[in-house]
């Protein structure tokens, strides 16, 4: 996953506005836990594509 530093710092969870961390190939939000994919190093941040957490 090869996202730019500065788009990651601004990007926020469109759930609950949480910070995104890289885990794996999925940005991670460490409010909620939803985890959004990432497809050719576009984050896909729709809530209904994210993984909830278990």
């Amino acid at each position: 996953m090869n996202i730019d530093p500065q788009l990651l710092s601004i990007i926020v969870c469109p759930a609950c506005h949480g910070t995104l961390v890289e885990e794996a190939e999925e940005l991670v939000c460490q409010g909620c836990g939803n985890a959004y994919p990432v497809r050719d190093d576009i984050p896909v941040l729709l809530v209904d594509e994210a993984r909830k957490p278990a």
